[in-house]
């Protein structure tokens, strides 16, 4: 029988632009939010409003990368003439069945080009909690080797735990 893990904790992580890690970010990066665009339903046979998603089309998603200082990693990302590729490598903890800790990987790949630069604060013996913004096109999300989330804007690509949710779609257009 399978041990089943309890999922804990974000261990530790890594941030990478194209291989190179970013070492002046901040200690804690959000990643993006996936919202699905729907349509509000009403009408007879429907009691009063349902909101309908529709399948593969996602709203505008966006990432902000924070660092401590202006350095040449921020503006590296602020360059317009080309996307983006960042690579988020952690290890999450859990705890099995009998309570023993074990770890396992984690990667998250984004892509887009930056829509922001927050330059920050500058204080005398203090961080300026700078940080630049991406608009993303491109969602990965990896777990202990398993694809659980690819989302490709501009490729139409839309499938989560392995699922092309769009295959049947693309047959049809």
């Amino acid at each position: 029988m399978a041990t089943q893990t309890i999922p804990s904790k974000i261990n530790d992580y890594n941030v990478y632009n194209e291989g190179e890690r970013l070492i002046g970010m901040g200690s804690e990066v959000s990643l993006p939010d996936v919202e699905h665009i729907t349509d509000t339903l009403s009408g007879a046979g429907i009691m009063g409003e349902i909101d309908d998603p529709a399948v593969g089309q996602i709203s505008a998603m966006s990432m902000e990368i924070p660092f401590r200082l202006l350095d040449q990693e921020a503006f590296n990302l602020m360059d317009l003439r080309k996307a983006n590729q960042l690579t988020l490598r952690g290890a999450q903890q859990t705890l099995d069945s009998n309570g023993n800790t074990l770890v396992r990987p984690m990667r998250v790949v984004v892509a887009g080009k930056s829509t922001k630069l927050a330059l920050g604060t500058a204080k005398r013996a203090g961080a300026m909690d700078s940080s630049v913004t991406l608009s993303v096109t491109y969602l990965l999300i990896e777990v202990d080797g398993v694809t659980m989330l690819e989302l490709d804007k501009l490729n139409q690509v839309f499938k989560v735990n392995g699922v092309d949710l769009l295959a049947e779609i693309k047959e049809m257009c």
